[in-house]
């Protein structure tokens, strides 16, 4: 036996390592990354900024400057706290960190994978929820297991990757009312949806809000925030690491969030792409496209797997999903700009026929 197989916590080794697939000289649809990076007009502003920096120094440990443009950016009350995180990925581990050795995690099958693999990290125990064959939320079958099983944690995405679709509003508040759990609404994709639950944290002490500038054009930087009670946060700020927000990044998303016009007409150019990709996809007899309130779209296809691969031979990357999983015979696009969302367009018709 080897040093590290002797030395590595025994379950460690069972989990498989998130996977990124190299996308060296491909036109990059699967990771839900916007298309638009850093306008000419502020390139030179934007260099003039990062070149201040001392990265001689340690960061603001409590960025405050980013709180006041975060705030702003996405109208967060001040009444409420607001705890930042090397993406929301860091803050889903601080979480799992505050409950104690073997408590539950509950989630909705198929979600965000990083749900289970940050509880395995952390040596909780987690369990999905199956959503039904419209990928809605059973609730009556969730209620039950919330009552059978005390979870301490339950993560909702809302919307929910990968199938795009917001889940019934009024059911997630029932859920809420239900439990003592921490409920986290994760709202990556809050820019390409019509509903939050950011103005229902002063309703309910048990609910969190996650959010990410991942997908309105900033996946680069890492940043991701979570919203509470200044109580909730305030106690959850104490498993923070200092510096966890370097100073390129936080002087970087204190230059660009503060263009908020213009990250909203981005979103506006997405949403509208968006319904241009469904309505021209959905033509295609091999396909069937589900609504989406995201900036990407979950797509079954004939063949997903064959389609999967044409697409990368032809330099274009999407999502696809492991053989025989629920979403084996699916693909998911990330929408982009109307010039790369015709070159997808293209090879699909034309894989098609």
């Amino acid at each position: 036996m080897t040093f590290i197989n002797q030395w590595l916590r025994a379950d460690i080794k069972d989990i498989k390592a998130y996977h990124v697939p190299s996308s060296k000289n491909m036109l990059k649809m699967d990771a839900m990354e916007s298309p638009f990076g850093i306008p000419e007009d502020l390139k030179q502003d934007f260099l003039d900024c990062i070149a201040q920096a001392q990265v001689n120094r340690y960061p603001d440990s409590n960025a405050e400057e980013l709180h006041t443009t975060i705030r702003s950016l996405m109208d967060i009350p001040n009444d409420l706290g607001v705890l930042l995180g090397n993406g929301s990925d860091e803050l889903i581990q601080l979480l799992a960190m505050a409950c104690n050795s073997g408590d539950i995690v509950m989630s909705f099958e198929p979600s965000f994978v990083m749900y289970e693999m940050v509880a395995k990290f952390t040596q909780l125990n987690y369990q999905g929820i199956k959503l039904n064959d419209k990928f809605e939320i059973d609730l009556e079958n969730t209620l039950k297991a919330i009552t059978s099983n005390k979870p301490k944690l339950i993560f909702i995405a809302y919307p929910n990757n990968p199938t795009g679709n917001s889940f019934d509003y009024e059911a997630i508040k029932e859920i809420i009312k239900s439990t003592d759990s921490l409920v986290v609404l994760d709202e990556a994709y809050y820019a390409y949806s019509d509903k939050s639950f950011l103005a229902e944290i002063v309703n309910f002490s048990n609910l969190v809000v996650l959010r990410t500038i991942s997908k309105i054009g900033f996946a680069g930087l890492r940043l991701g925030l979570l919203v509470g009670s200044q109580e909730t946060i305030e106690q959850l700020n104490k498993l923070r690491l200092p510096y966890n927000i370097n100073i390129l990044t936080q002087a970087s998303a204190n230059f660009l969030l503060k263009e908020k016009e213009r990250i909203a007409n981005n979103a506006k150019i997405i949403m509208n792409e968006r319904s241009r990709l469904f309505d021209e996809l959905s033509l295609i007899p091999e396909l069937a496209v589900y609504p989406s309130q995201t900036n990407f779209l979950l797509i079954k296809a004939d063949n997903a797997q064959s389609l999967c691969g044409s697409l990368k031979s032809n330099g274009v990357l999407v999502k696809g999903f492991v053989v025989d999983s629920e979403l084996e015979n699916f693909i998911r696009i990330s929408v982009s700009e109307s010039k790369e969302n015709n070159i997808l367009l293209k090879h699909i018709k034309e894989y098609y026929g």
